[in-house]
């Protein structure tokens, strides 16, 4: 009984770090998006790295970030042609793959690594500047597309999601579930920040997975963070 109450407790302990993460990071090398700002106007000789996917980063990206793919295959080669002795300034979309990719860097004998806590998400929500694709923007959902959506005589679910995201992965079957068990009084919309950065920093939404209920257009709840089915059925039958 003591061996298994000591093994669920180192078990606790682990995960618990992992989901921790970049939090315990001094916080001189995983800046806010004020200071990631900041320190790149203050830096001489730097580089910025965008560890998003290619797809992501045409479709907005910090001005002179080069894009090295954290999920290719690539990654440790492209990364070795860098100046070691260079201080790096790496992010991508929230903050997960750039933590990432910033120990693997420090691994492979990087000197100054620098972190964007929160990602882009956080850096679009302080509307800083980023270089933006023509064609990807004039695809994105407005505001006004947005006011359509919510504007129903059904309860109306927003997920705002993005294909890597593990918790996102995790609740779209239920959420396609409840899409088809209560069809007669919800409409439920995915929206796929990646492809619609513009909306995110309209609504604020600057973390992920974000749930949102919308009832006479008027936002009546929210969610940020991976939550169970029987929770989010809870709070659509309770408007």
């Amino acid at each position: 009984m003591k061996k298994n109450i000591i093994f669920g407790f180192l078990s606790f302990s682990l995960l618990l770090t992992g989901c921790l993460n970049g939090q315990n990071k001094p916080s001189d090398i995983l800046l806010s998006a004020e200071e990631f700002s900041k320190k790149i106007n203050e830096t001489a000789g730097l580089t910025i790295i965008d560890v998003r996917t290619p797809d992501e980063f045409s479709q907005g990206h910090i001005q002179n970030a080069l894009n090295i793919n954290w999920n290719s295959d690539e990654f440790d080669n492209e990364i070795a042609l860098l100046d070691k002795s260079k201080a790096v300034f790496v992010y991508c979309l929230s903050g997960g793959r750039s933590s990432n990719a910033a120990e693997k860097m420090r691994e492979l004998g990087f000197k100054q690594v620098f972190e964007l806590n929160g990602g882009m998400m956080k850096w679009r929500g302080m509307n800083y500047p980023e270089t933006t694709d023509a064609k990807s923007a004039m695809d994105e959902l407005s505001l006004l597309d947005f006011k359509k959506m919510i504007d129903s005589d059904k309860l109306v679910l927003i997920d705002f999601y993005a294909d890597w995201c593990q918790p996102c992965k995790k609740m779209k079957p239920y959420l396609e579930a409840l899409s088809n068990e209560m069809t007669n009084d919800l409409e439920i919309v995915r929206i796929d920040v990646d492809k619609n950065k513009q909306i995110c920093k309209d609504l604020k939404i600057d973390a992920l997975p974000v749930l949102q209920l919308y009832k006479n257009k008027s936002m009546v709840w929210q969610n940020t963070g991976f939550i169970e089915k029987e929770q989010v059925v809870t709070e659509i039958k309770n408007h």
